[in-house]
């Protein structure tokens, strides 16, 4: 079973709330979830309806079962600090390198080494021990970058290690692939069922097939309910068009006055109403279109419903809940079969 579960996907799936959500149900039953942001959003701490994290593991949740949720938002300086300290003991040297500017210019100037020091906290976390032997948490949950930068970001430290032949720079970027690439990491992707998200995934998971990185599940977020299908939309238009303005007449009965009012009105909705009702039923065979591309990917996939108010705290247990029953949280990465 997978203890690193990378989450992406195009920006506006829900690609936060799901990894959220995810942490909740790995952390069920009594384990220990430290959920990762590394993109400096804070999207995490509105989530769970707290102050911004720092820049350390702090615990922000209880999952059913008496789990617990930790969060840590990484920040690239401190990262950097902490890498400078572990690995060439300058800890005063790095503080004031920071104080002249030096760390911020260089995780601006050069990206690929702040992916390689949010990729390496993570994976630090991953293999942690305590004094006993046991692993410091179950799991650790990363809410990585959007799908067209997640290939990239978690494979940088390979690039790394190429252009690094030896030291501890060199050592570093490889155990942090060792468990990237290991079959104890899945990258899930979440996407809609839309054109748009459902080819980003496609695509985004053929780069991670490419690169040899680990591909988890799918994880369809805001499905909305089939209401009608198109045999009934067309029937209640042609066979049932009196039938409807009738049942809409005793609907606004409590509204109206007079049954000739309240018939005139019904007729007027009637043909509105339809056209909605074909939206629907149109939007619906498209989302089969979109649904059948994602079953061809030959990879395990979740849906998880369309909450109308919103995603509240209530909201994330409720997901949570359901990703509990679904592979993602049982099954293993595409690697490790």
């Amino acid at each position: 079973m997978s203890r690193l579960h990378v989450v992406s996907g195009k920006g506006g799936t829900g690609k936060t709330t799901v990894a959220a959500a995810l942490a909740l149900a790995l952390a069920a039953g009594g384990k220990r979830a430290l959920l990762v942001e590394v993109e400096g959003r804070q999207g995490i701490a509105q989530l769970f309806e707290t102050e911004a994290l720092p820049y350390e593991e702090r615990k922000i949740a209880v999952a059913p079962g008496g789990g617990e949720v930790y969060a840590l938002a990484i920040d690239p300086e401190r990262a950097l600090l902490d890498y400078l300290q572990m690995f060439y003991k300058l800890g005063s040297a790095g503080r004031a390198l920071r104080k002249l500017g030096a760390i911020d210019f260089a995780t601006t100037i050069a990206p690929g080494l702040r992916d390689v020091l949010l990729t390496g906290k993570a994976c630090e976390a991953v293999r942690r021990k305590d004094r006993t032997g046991r692993f410091a948490y179950d799991y650790v949950v990363m809410d990585a970058p959007p799908t067209g930068r997640v290939t990239r970001f978690l494979n940088v430290n390979d690039e790394v290690a190429g252009l690094a032949r030896i030291g501890p720079i060199h050592n570093q970027a490889q155990a942090v692939m060792r468990v990237i690439k290991s079959p104890g990491t899945a990258v899930h992707l979440v996407t809609l069922l839309e054109e748009m998200p459902v080819q980003e995934t496609v695509d985004g998971i053929a780069e991670l097939r490419a690169a040899g990185l680990p591909v988890g599940s799918v994880v369809v977020n805001m499905v909305r309910p089939e209401v009608l299908d198109g045999a009934a939309v067309e029937e209640a238009a042609n066979g049932r068009r009196a039938a409807v303005a009738e049942a809409l007449a005793h609907a606004l009965a409590r509204t109206s006055s007079g049954g000739e009012d309240r018939a005139d009105a019904a007729g007027a909705l009637v043909a509105p109403l339809l056209d909605e009702a074909r939206e629907h039923t149109a939007r619906l065979a498209l989302e089969r279109g979109s649904r059948a591309r994602i079953e061809d990917l030959g990879l395990p996939a979740c849906e998880l419903e369309l909450l109308g108010d919103g995603v509240d705290l209530a909201g994330l247990y409720r997901m949570a809940r359901a990703l509990r029953t679904r592979e993602i949280v049982t099954g293993t990465s595409e690697g490790a079969r």
